[in-house]
């Protein structure tokens, strides 16, 4: 959403200053003598640019490895653009309309629109040369064509990609050259499921190709994104696009949300907004952990380990709002469980401070997360951080919750917070996820305030 609306700001500039170079300090009495308002038909250019670029799948960085694939498809769109336009103009007979003007514009987008990806893609390079922003790749296969993709991923730095290793057809050896076989291709969800995996290459022989559909399925489910080398094999599938990269061809298929841009302005809101809100309330903060500590004693934090973005583990933040022996408790609390499905909710928990009640029902105990979103573990918005023993338990499809980064709000606490079903919760979930968008971060955010001052 955030590098759409730049393109929709970038279109309506461009449109006007074009058309003050063109047609002088009346620009806009030529636009009304052609029958249009200036702006109104700015605005018009700028959506259809945008929504073709949207039909065109260039808001999903991601499946293109390629600068020049983008480039290639930014071209298509500004020739498509342009004879849409001209088709238009010859069967309504407007030949007020400059088309010298019209074809410079289409132009000036393309140039200004392939400037803006090159832009992108050099400080995504410069962050993953830095080490940041870092993805995982797991090699599916392990015979000669596999080496060869992994040692062509790897030698490509600026797609911040590592191979983490090879699953292979057959039992084997225990490394290729000095990359690790983690198993066969009978163990992939549990490598899934136990390592960070944010790709995988599928790289079978001819004999395995059958084996192809169904390992693309699977990772659709995880929402893992997945790449297949066409070198020597060429296959199709159903919502993957076909690309060059180092001298050969790839089928990328890209679930769940990859819209980089949109991403990198979650980030920078997350960073931005965290950092004003733990400013803003460090005398809240000072306030609580001084009741606490008169309270119930040291200490004031409570840490635990949750499972982030593709079961990456972090240590989550919380003001400590139960007894200090909360987690030895847990086991003799089990049949209590309010929750259906893989997660633990007691409305009375007798583990609970008479602080820690106040915190619970104000939210307030959630605050200190703000540390784990500034530090890039969590976000604002997003599915809830589960536990490890909880993704454990998960059904194949709950772990696709796993594909965004977790959030200290989210969907389901807005809109489903009383909600007993974990299968709701996870559907809540996955529709955020299909359907995010900066906008739709902003409009939670709203609507996480008075949720939490109402105590819900």
């Amino acid at each position: 959403m955030g590098l759409a609306a730049a393109d929709s700001l970038a279109a309506i500039g461009l449109f006007i200053v074009l058309s003050i170079v063109r047609f002088g300090d009346g620009w806009q009495m030529v636009w009304r003598n052609a029958g249009v308002d200036p702006y109104l038909i700015a605005a018009a250019f700028a959506v259809a640019w945008v929504t073709l670029l949207t039909g065109l799948g260039l808001y999903r960085l991601r499946a293109r490895w390629q600068l020049r694939t983008e480039i290639l498809d930014v071209a298509r769109a500004g020739i498509l653009v342009g004879l849409v336009t001209f088709s238009a103009l010859f069967v309504l007979k407007l030949p007020d309309v400059s088309r010298l003007f019209l074809l410079t514009l289409f132009t000036a987008q393309v140039v200004v629109t392939v400037l803006s990806r090159i832009t992108i893609r050099s400080l995504l390079r410069t962050l993953r040369d830095r080490g940041h922003n870092l993805r995982y790749m797991l090699i599916v296969g392990s015979g000669p064509e596999a080496r060869r993709f992994a040692d062509r991923v790897e030698r490509h730095r600026e797609l911040g990609l590592r191979i983490l290793g090879f699953l292979a057809v057959e039992p084997g050896p225990s490394a290729i050259g000095h990359r690790p076989v983690l198993g066969t291709l009978e163990d992939i969800e549990t490598v899934l499921h136990d390592r960070i995996v944010d790709e995988v290459g599928i790289c079978l022989g001819s004999d395995d190709l059958a084996l192809l559909e169904p390992i693309a399925r699977l990772c659709e489910e995880e929402g893992r994104v997945v790449r297949i080398p066409l070198d020597d094999y060429p296959v199709s599938l159903p919502g993957g696009r076909i690309e060059e990269f180092d001298r050969g061809k790839v089928l990328s298929l890209v679930y769940g949300p990859d819209r980089i841009a949109g991403l990198v302005v979650k980030r920078l809101l997350d960073i931005v907004l965290s950092s004003a809100a733990l400013v803003a309330l460090t005398p809240l903060f000072v306030f609580v952990a001084v009741t606490i500590i008169a309270s119930d004693g040291r200490p004031v934090l409570f840490r635990q380990i949750r499972v982030g973005l593709n079961g990456r583990p972090f240590p989550v933040v919380k003001f400590r709002t139960m007894t200090r022996d909360a987690e030895e408790r847990l086991a003799e609390l089990e049949a209590l469980n309010e929750i259906r499905g893989p997660a633990f909710k007691v409305t009375r928990d007798p583990r609970l401070t008479r602080v820690g009640r106040i915190l619970r029902k104000t939210s307030m105990d959630e605050l200190p997360q703000l540390w784990n979103v500034l530090r890039g573990h969590m976000s604002l918005v997003g599915p809830r951080p589960p536990l490890p023993r909880e993704v454990s338990a998960y059904d194949l499809w709950h772990r696709r919750r796993l594909s965004m980064k977790p959030g200290i709000t989210g969907l389901w606490q807005v809109a489903a917070r009383g909600e007993d079903d974990f299968d709701k919760w996870v559907e809540l979930d996955l529709a955020y996820i299909d359907r995010w968008s900066v906008w739709l971060d902003l409009k939670i955010m709203v609507r996480t305030i008075p949720a939490m001052l109402q105590g819900r």
